[in-house]
């Protein structure tokens, strides 16, 4: 070994021995863990799962079979504490908590910050939720409750109650000291929330700030007055495009008086942002708002099913499109062997542009200001990629069977798809955000349909009405 090669330390070894490069557990080790589970050697288990991070533990959990994760979960004991299961993902959470009574239910929401204790009761059953209500401490409950009074998604689900706020006139010592004899301080925050005496929020300190300001400074005298403030009802998309765009590590939540009723931090707009992108993804492929690996198959098949059916209707316009030259491609059999890549290119470029405009109109970067100009870039785009994919196919079709008019029909018909799918592509989602409806949602079966009869109708209808056939 030479003097320069790093020499791994034990603690370093045997870390590169759970986790790959990418920072996931290796399947070695969570074989190891579940066959010392399944040999009922639990002490063993244990040892090897507790260095681990709370979210590495429920990575380990979720990487289990369903069947080995309550045997799992008990070998583990203490070691499967309320971080870990807020950290789980909420398919495999919630078959650990139907596992469990309410009051132990009760005492993992206790020991979380409102947020995580929400997401957790959220996802239960009515009667279990008003159960493990029931079982939690007076003041946890009624912190929860009012959070589940608040719509799904948005930032009264999304905050913590916990927070520093000060009056005005308080000076910097005034805060530090309070501060220092408080015990029930929030577990992270970065900020603190100056208040007026009604309690609307009036301006922010950073701690970085307290710390290097004079005791006898009044926190009116180093605040500052502008603030993001995140209404109780906002969406959480919409919160964390504000902290996106603001760069925020963390905001004030008001309610509808104006009044400060909690605060929304960054570590939770890290989940949302994944959350959403993901919910978009999945939304345009049609597999439902989930499709998590972990999600019961019967959901999974209620989720995705509908959307195929609806495909299948379309797929049967296209094929009726087809139906009406049947006797032009009896006498060309070749028309059948190309029209599918006029369609099928198309209906990529379609895509193309569709996943492009939806991601603006989810990022805020499309907005009425700029529709039209969006609108006329993806057509200049479609323009130029159908120029050249035209082209290429043309005069292959023209080489292969050696008749220049097939290839220049296939080429024009190819250009022209192209330019209809850009245009589909932009203007489905705009229309449906006008009418209210997510972009996300049902735009890609208009454009396939789009993309797919019209492929089929202009070739060959050129085919025909060029005389390539009689």
């Amino acid at each position: 070994m030479s003097d320069s090669e790093p020499i791994a330390t034990a603690p370093e070894a045997e870390a590169n021995m759970v986790m790959d490069e990418e920072d996931r557990l290796r399947p070695q080790f969570v074989e190891r863990v579940l066959d010392a589970v399944a040999a009922g050697d639990d002490e063993t288990a244990r040892e090897l799962v507790e260095p681990l991070h709370p979210a590495d533990v429920a990575d380990l959990i979720e990487l289990a079979a369903r069947d080995e994760r309550e045997g799992l979960v008990k070998a583990l004991a203490g070691l499967v504490d309320a971080d870990v299961v807020a950290e789980m993902n909420e398919h495999v959470r919630e078959t650990l908590l139907d596992a469990l009574g309410p009051q132990q239910v009760a005492d993992l929401a206790g020991q979380l910050e409102t947020d995580d204790a929400v997401a957790i009761l959220e996802d239960l059953e009515e009667d279990e939720q008003r159960a493990v209500l029931r079982a939690m401490e007076p003041d946890d409950r009624a912190a929860i409750e009012e959070a589940l009074t608040y719509p799904e998604e948005s930032a009264g689900r999304l905050m913590q109650r916990d927070l520093i706020a000060v009056p005005e006139h308080w000076t910097v010592g005034q805060v530090i000291d309070y501060m220092r004899s408080t015990d029930e301080l929030p577990t992270d925050f970065w900020e603190v929330f100056v208040v007026s005496p009604s309690h609307h929020p009036v301006g922010t300190c950073k701690l970085s700030t307290i710390l290097r300001a004079p005791r006898d400074r009044r926190v009116s005298d180093i605040m500052l007055a502008e603030q993001t403030l995140i209404p109780v009802d906002m969406d959480q998309e919409e919160v964390a495009l504000r902290f996106q765009k603001y760069a925020l590590i963390s905001a004030a939540v008001i309610d509808g008086e104006g009044r400060l009723v909690g605060m929304v931090t960054v570590d939770d707009i890290v989940h949302i942002i994944q959350e959403e992108a993901s919910e978009d993804v999945l939304r345009l492929s049609g597999a439902g708002d989930d499709g998590d690996i972990n999600e019961p198959v019967m959901e999974s098949y209620r989720s995705r099913v509908r959307w195929l059916i609806a495909n299948l209707g379309t797929a049967l316009v296209a094929s009726m499109v087809i139906s009406f030259f049947e006797g032009a491609i009896e006498q060309l059999v070749v028309l059948a062997v190309l029209m599918p890549i006029v369609a099928g290119v198309g209906g990529n470029a379609g895509t193309q542009t569709l996943a492009v405009t939806v991601r603006a109109l989810a990022t805020n970067q499309l907005t009425g200001s700029n529709r039209w100009r969006a609108v006329g870039r993806e057509l200049n785009v479609a323009l130029l990629n159908g120029s050249t994919v035209a082209v290429i196919l043309g005069i292959g079709v023209m080489l292969v069977f050696r008749d220049p008019m097939l290839g220049g029909v296939i080429a024009a018909a190819m250009m022209t798809n192209i330019l209809i799918a850009g245009t589909v592509g932009s203007l489905v989602p705009l229309t449906l955000e006008r009418m209210g409806v997510d972009p996300a949602v049902g735009s890609s079966i208009f454009v396939t349909m789009t993309t797919d009869s019209m492929g089929f109708l202009i070739f060959l209808g050129l085919a025909v009405g060029t005389g390539l056939v009689g």
